[in-house]
């Protein structure tokens, strides 16, 4: 995406952290042993999260101890997280080793290796002109070099505000964002420490320690509630889910509340319409913003909006469903009056592999063509349904081929069909 897009990228996981589920009822009702051999309904607590309570009907007693097993688990995957980055695990110099077995229509797979060999010529420029020199081991600050290292952040929903608040902490800001010497005021969102005069410390304000990056979920995102009066107070990067429910004026009063001081990069706006929606809501969104002078950064969620139940009963989505509505985004976005920009795309997918290396089987189509009659085949996920690694490659390899065409055909027209998404964005039987 960075070599077709020719811009940077920063990488954020839904990761290290996301152990709470939003539900919109607090209890359901399912079929569980009468204690006398049968089976009858009962009405339980919903299943909050690992965090909360347990998934099996059986054990839905919230237990306060599953609150500090989530700190262990999320501690313990960002050190799996840095030893993972410092190896070398995401390394870009080996494009040519990724599969493309997988891939069913010939078309597809020489386009993919097409642009795998255009990829590998630029790095191979790249290494000839010591554009990836590393300064140094390690042990003395350096490191693999801009090809063989990234920067990781990690994110969640900040849904359970009992958990986030003990994670808070007073810490010093940013040396680009203090004060200046002469006393001139700095942002006064999230300032909250107290200098030896009683006066607020503008060099310091709250941060949640968490995760980088929070966001409000659809469900807490009421103009007068407990989620949206944390997230005003703190200092971290934030992102809003805005979904069809949400009015163009609620818009921008939650932008009023959340970042009064209007910091560019403070708010992230991650749009969740559904590909039957987008083209009905997100202009309105756009423009209301764009006449508010806040200033956002766009984010397309082509997942939430788009499940649904197969056939066979599973709840799953449909790739052709998810690229319709990102290249939905991006011709919104682009055509709009005056210009906005899509400024990143929010996936759920997984590189989980079964014992035999095969990858799981919960969203249909893509390059391999996967049909509901496989989805039962390595269906793990006890939420919603996710991209496999090989889906999750298709959906790199179309972004970085249209950027790349955009880039190719500036000033001249472009010849020939766009083979990446002529070929993915058809339901085949």
């Amino acid at each position: 995406m960075i070599w077709g897009m020719r811009l940077p990228v920063v990488r954020i996981g839904r990761i290290a952290g996301q152990y709470a589920k939003p539900r919109s009822s607090g209890t359901e009702k399912v079929e569980m042993d009468d204690g006398q051999g049968g089976t009858c309904i009962k009405e339980i607590p919903s299943f909050r999260g690992d965090n909360v309570n347990g998934l099996s009907p059986y054990d839905r007693t919230p237990s306060p101890q599953r609150l500090e097993r989530a700190y262990f688990h999320s501690a313990a995957t960002l050190c799996y997280l840095r030893s993972l980055l410092t190896s070398g695990f995401a390394s870009l110099n080996h494009p040519r080793d990724w599969s493309l077995g997988h891939v069913r229509s010939q078309a597809l797979r020489d386009e993919f290796e097409r642009i795998s060999e255009g990829l590998s010529d630029a790095l191979d420029f790249c290494r000839t002109v010591g554009a990836n020199e590393a300064g140094g081991g390690f042990e003395s600050g350096g490191g693999r070099g801009v090809l063989g290292e990234v920067d990781f952040y990690t994110s969640h929903e900040g849904l359970m505000l009992e958990y986030e608040e003990a994670m808070t902490r007073i810490l010093p800001l940013p040396p680009n964002l203090r004060a200046p010497p002469d006393g001139a005021s700095s942002p006064t969102s999230g300032s909250a420490r107290l200098s030896a005069t009683g006066s607020a410390d503008p060099n310091f304000a709250p941060y949640n320690t968490s995760a980088h990056f929070l966001w409000i979920g659809d469900r807490t995102r009421q103009l007068d509630g407990a989620h949206v009066e944390y997230f005003r107070g703190i200092r971290n990067p934030i992102g809003i889910k805005v979904g069809p429910s949400m009015q163009n004026d609620e818009l921008v009063r939650l932008l009023d509340i959340v970042n009064p001081d209007r910091q560019d990069g403070k708010v992230t706006l991650i749009t969740r319409y559904g590909a039957s929606k987008i083209e009905q809501f997100l202009p309105g969104h756009i423009s209301s913003v764009q006449a508010s002078g806040h200033p956002v950064i766009w984010i397309c969620d082509p997942m939430h909006g788009n499940t649904l139940t197969s056939s066979t009963g599973h709840k799953t989505r449909h790739f052709s469903t998810i690229i319709s509505e990102i290249t939905s985004c991006i011709q919104i976005h682009s055509s709009h009056s005056p210009p906005s920009r899509l400024g990143g795309i929010s996936l759920e997918f997984t590189g989980e592999l079964n014992e035999e290396g095969y990858s799981v089987t919960e969203c249909l189509g893509g390059s391999m063509e996967l049909k509901e009659s496989e989805l039962s085949l390595r269906y793990q996920t006890f939420c919603d349904p996710r991209l496999n690694f090989e889906q999750s490659l298709d959906v790199a390899f179309l972004i970085s081929n249209h950027f790349k065409r955009e880039h190719s055909r500036r000033g001249r027209s472009e010849k020939g069909r766009d083979v990446l998404l002529s070929e993915l964005s058809v339901q085949k039987q």
